[in-house]
């Protein structure tokens, strides 16, 4: 699908969707929100709003929209997400209720709005107690492989250096595996902007990488794209275990800061190599990884990796 360029595509991709195709364009509104990889659409007319989003160029080579429909409406169902309205598999297009009265989270609304890091740990325990399953078993170490096979057949480059800290990660597998953990529902790219707030509750959007998975990716992930401090992980783990934190919970929430930096590294140069202009993705692999590096060489990171 080519990008949009004005309201007369919009027009003519709304005509295709229930339930906006009976409604009459005049009554219509469009915002342009957010997005790395999508384009992200807010419509209203006089007493509804949805939001529409269309997958970016190139996304259906590593994203199974089929998978992402059935994550979607699981995670509806579970009470942490927006309605599904409509899916199209095809093109990655789909249409959700828009969730009134709620604020799109960023790192600096994480540390300035009061229990933020509490909802989101609620919201995360919510989703990951569901008896409903995500489909598509999240793996680590096989999607780094898949990663790498991906930007081989695109000779792309890699960070120097990058081999050695995979070999580092291999090391800390195996005594991640020493306590094996039920795999849950998990969203497992929980962005500051994948949350949003009305000051009660916390919801989450954007399913396109949830699988099951170990729920304390979930933690230390958002923890990293949230930039928390010590007292914001704290809170956050305080409120999904809802009870004192255990060592070795804490640890493995930790640890696996670093684990998702090295793989969204990679994610960030399949960016690079399709020419996504969002924003300069060569820099934010390199941001990733260099923060990786360093967080596997603190100290504290030494300490938790004998809690786990």
């Amino acid at each position: 699908m080519k990008p949009l360029t004005g309201q007369t595509e919009l027009l003519a991709v709304i005509a295709d969707i229930d339930p906006l195709r009976d409604l009459a364009p005049e009554t219509l509104r469009y915002q342009r929100l957010g997005g790395l990889t999508n384009r992200v659409f807010r419509i209203t007319n006089n007493s509804n709003a949805w939001v529409l989003r269309l997958a970016g160029e190139g996304t259906e080579e590593y994203i199974d929209r089929h998978v992402e429909a059935h994550n979607a409406q699981v995670a509806a169902d579970a009470g942490v997400s927006a309605e599904v309205l409509h899916v199209d598999v095809q093109t990655g297009l789909m249409l959700t209720r828009y969730l009134e009265g709620t604020e799109t989270m960023s790192a600096k609304l994480f540390r300035q709005r009061p229990g933020a890091p509490a909802r989101a740990g609620q919201a995360f325990r919510r989703l990951h107690d569901y008896e409903g399953e995500f489909k598509f078993q999240f793996r680590l170490f096989d999607m780094i492989n898949d990663y790498r096979e991906f930007l081989a057949r695109r000779q792309a480059q890699l960070p120097t250096g990058y081999e050695d800290i995979v070999a580092e990660a291999l090391k800390i597998k195996s005594l991640i595996d020493k306590r094996p953990i039920q795999s849950r529902s998990c969203h497992c790219d929980p962005l500051c902007e994948n949350f949003l707030d009305d000051g009660e509750k916390m919801w989450i959007v954007d399913w396109e990488y949830s699988g099951m998975n170990d729920p304390y990716w979930d933690l230390g992930d958002l923890s990293v794209e949230g930039e928390f401090n010590e007292a914001q992980d704290r809170e956050m783990m305080l409120s999904y275990e809802g009870r004192d934190v255990p060592d070795w919970a804490m640890a493995r929430m930790v640890v696996y800061k670093a684990m998702c930096d090295l793989l969204w590294t990679l994610w960030g140069l399949i960016q690079h190599v399709n020419n996504n202009p969002a924003e300069d993705f060569w820099a934010y692999a390199e941001n990733r990884f260099n923060r990786c590096k360093k967080l596997m060489q603190e100290e504290d990171f030494i300490l938790h990796l004998r809690n786990l």
